[in-house]
């Protein structure tokens, strides 16, 4: 099977459940800074021990990511065909991560000074996936019906990204405050 279809050569991408859109159509470009965050993920997931809690964490992230790119891709007069949790961001998904960020934020503990990021390679790469999903986020308010929760899905992604790189900094973020 060849990986080129020439479909899009025209200017136009296939949507999920059927139907083409233009490319920089804003549910496009939400899906394509969505897919910019999961590659940046993949990179921080590579930078871990496989064996380790967060490299499982960031796979979870990456694979939660696929479900709401699943729904990004859907023309809203095709949304009863979503699934939830399949390619339909849920409240227990939103949920989930405020679970994981209040797990990760005891190991963080009080941070009263702005971080200034970079102090391991690892929690840089935390924080370019932090600020790509920061960028979704915002696009995503123009680009989705209102009752879709990837709005608030990304927020709360990027709440755990931040606390995530902090947490992976271990105690060296205290050196690296202004």
């Amino acid at each position: 099977m060849k990986i080129y279809t020439r479909t899009g050569d025209d200017g136009t991408t296939g949507r999920y459940f059927g139907g083409r859109v233009a490319k920089d159509d804003p549910q496009i470009e939400l899906n394509g800074t969505v897919d910019e965050a999961q590659a940046f993920l993949g990179w921080s997931r590579s930078l871990t021990d496989p064996a380790s809690q967060v490299h499982q964490l960031i796979k979870d992230l990456q694979r939660d990511l696929w479900i709401l790119m699943g729904e990004v891709a859907t023309a809203s007069a095709q949304r009863t065909k979503l699934t939830p949790g399949k390619d339909l961001v849920t409240a227990e998904m939103v949920s989930t991560l405020e679970s994981v960020i209040d797990e990760w934020a005891l190991v963080v503990g009080t941070i009263t000074e702005f971080i200034v990021p970079g102090e391991t390679t690892l929690a840089a790469s935390l924080d370019i996936s932090r600020t790509v999903v920061r960028r979704a986020e915002r696009q995503s308010f123009g680009a989705l019906v209102s009752e879709s929760l990837v709005p608030v899905y990304l927020n709360r992604l990027s709440d755990l990204l931040w606390t995530l790189a902090r947490a992976v900094e271990g105690k060296s973020h205290q050196s690296n405050t202004k």
